[in-house]
């Protein structure tokens, strides 16, 4: 099987979409991350949603976690008010990874070489032609093991 018969539309955010709406985006889809486009529709990198949590959790609770259990419930019922002040680019890693992309025609064990590599979530499925490069789909971890693993056996 080839990339392009795994690969399935995604959604996308450009580095301007408001964060609170990506976030949206995310939950409502379920994704483990978003493909991140220019206002070409070009890819450019994947947003993880561990990203969104970077964001929302003080520095000071990410470096030491137990701190997190004397904030009070007010903190967590504002915890995601910072997102309405921000955009996708805020969200984006200081040193973005490179963008997991795949060819149409990548085998499985290629997808998945790339996504273990990268650590990523998903990869861009991206056809180049004449036009320039092209965002097909998306095949998240996800997908990739629903095809790989053998039938459950009752």
């Amino acid at each position: 099987m080839q990339a392009h018969e795994l690969a399935t539309p995604y959604p996308t955010v450009t580095l301007e979409t408001p964060a609170d709406e990506a976030a949206r985006v995310l939950t409502e889809h379920r994704r483990p991350g978003l493909i991140v486009v220019d206002r070409r529709g070009q890819p450019l990198a994947v947003l993880g949603a561990s990203q969104f949590l970077k964001l929302l959790v003080p520095g000071y609770v990410q470096d030491d976690p137990a701190l997190a259990r004397v904030l009070d419930e007010k903190f967590a019922d504002q915890f995601c008010a910072r997102l309405a002040e921000k955009s996708v680019k805020d969200l984006m890693p200081k040193e973005p990874a490179p963008l997991p992309v795949v060819n149409p025609d990548d085998t499985v064990l290629e997808v998945a070489a790339i996504m273990a590599a990268r650590r990523s979530p998903l990869v861009a499925v991206v056809a180049r032609d004449d036009d320039g490069p092209r965002l097909l789909g998306a095949i998240s971890v996800a997908a990739l093991l629903e095809h790989v693993l053998p039938p459950q056996v009752s």
